[in-house]
Order: C-alpha cells, then sequence, then structure tokens
C-alpha cells in the first residue's frame, strides 16, 4: 500500500474489512449475473463519493489490463459471452473490492483491532508485514545505487550478485530487524494483556455505516431483480 491513495476520513477500519469480503463475496458468487457488473459500477461510484477517488483512479489501469487478458482469453476459448461476463466480473469483483483498503493506513486498523482487544501478537505481525515490502523495496533501490558508485552495476554474474547485492541486503536487513526489536522494547510493548492505552483512536459513527447499507441494499436490489 502506497501513502498516496490514503484519504483524509476513511471508514472506520473493521467496517472496511467487512465491505471488502462482502463485495468480494457476493461479487464472485454472483460473476454470471450481469447486474452484478452494474452493482459493481455501483459500488465503484459509491467508493468515489466517499473521497477513495485516488484507489478508484488507481485501478483503472489494473482493470484495463487484467479484464482484458481474462476476458478476451475466456472468448476466444469459449466463445460464451456468459463466461466472458462472468470472467469480468470476477476480475472487477477483487480489484473493486479492495478499493476501501487501499484507502486505510494500516496503523488505524491496528488500533481499531488493539481496541476490540485482538491479540497483540496479531497486530503486532500484521503491522510489521505491512510496512515490510516498502521497507525491502527502499533497501533494494539503496543497495543497487550502492553497486552502481562501485562499478557493479549487473546482477547477471552470479559472483556480482552473491557478494555485492545478497550479502550488502541480507546485513541492511538483520541491521533493520535488530533496531526494530529494541525500539518495540523501548516503547514498552508487551504482549501480555497489560492494560495500555491507544493513541489517536478511530471513532466509530453512523456515516460509517453508510458504505455498507448501501451495498447491502444494492445486494438484494440485485437478487430480487
Amino acid at each position: 500500500m502506497t501513502s498516496f491513495l490514503y484519504v483524509r476520513r476513511p471508514i472506520y477500519p473493521l467496517v472496511t474489512l467487512l465491505l471488502v469480503l462482502v463485495v468480494l463475496v457476493f461479487g464472485l458468487c454472483m460473476a454470471k449475473d450481469l447486474s452484478t457488473l452494474y452493482f459493481l459500477g455501483g459500488v465503484y461510484l459509491l467508493y468515489l463519493a466517499f473521497g477513495y477517488w485516488k484507489a478508484c483512479l488507481g485501478i483503472l489501469p489494473v482493470a484495463a489490463v487484467f479484464v482484458g487478458l481474462f476476458a478476451g482469453l475466456t472468448y476466444a476459448i469459449s466463445k460464451d459471452t456468459q463466461e466472458t461476463v462472468a470472467a469480468t466480473n470476477r476480475v472487477l469483483a477483487v480489484l473493486v473490492a479492495v478499493i476501501p483498503s487501499l484507502g486505510m493506513k494500516p496503523i488505524d486498523l491496528v488500533r481499531s483491532l488493539n481496541a476490540i482487544h485482538v491479540s497483540r501478537k496479531v497486530t503486532l505481525g500484521m503491522l510489521i508485514t505491512w510496512t515490510f515490502f516498502p521497507l525491502l523495496k527502499r533497501e533494494v533501490k539503496t543497495v543497487r545505487e550502492a553497486m552502481k558508485t562501485r562499478g557493479a552495476s549487473s546482477v547477471l554474474s552470479p559472483q556480482v550478485l552473491y557478494r555485492s547485492f545478497l550479502v550488502p541486503l541480507t546485513m541492511r536487513l538483520v541491521n533493520i530487524s535488530d533496531t526494530l526489536s529494541l525500539s518495540v522494547e523501548t516503547r514498552g510493548y508487551v504482549l501480555d494483556r497489560t492494560p495500555f492505552t491507544i493513541y489517536h483512536p478511530r471513532r466509530l459513527t453512523m456515516l460509517d455505516f453508510l458504505p455498507l447499507l448501501l451495498v447491502v441494499s444494492g445486494i438484494v436490489l440485485v437478487c430480487v431483480l
């Protein structure tokens, strides 16, 4: 997840997870129904109205590529319009479902899970996992730049790959893990049931339930009509 996709006032994190699950399950289960395509379009517009326009615009090129790929292959193989619609709906269900999660800060989800007393082993693991991949990307870029300054820009040679890339990258990640463990310890982070407070807790409001109610209403309309 990238920070530029975050929204100023996201939906409450636990409601966001429920939204993702509802849209994804319904979209996959009803993929062969053409009305599901309209439902997913309505959910897309709903997220635009709630300020997720960066995430909505960000998935458009991804949707174009994957819909073109999977729907095109499905039609080329089966020559069946219904199967092509189903392939399109499955791809769009996944992409539309994840939109609100792209605009959610991981730390907000962790704070919400802590508020309902989810095990801190789980929340700490989630937070570390979320931040690991952006960190790994930065470290790879740093090592690659160091390689270029030393004239070892190519990683095609096994010797260069091992000595100039893998070894420095591994050492940097080990140092970061040591720093992380010390940081967690010095901040008093414990895994037992010691009482703790939540910094900047997110408050659940009625407005957070509005997108979920609208999505459920849309599901009911699709099923009835």
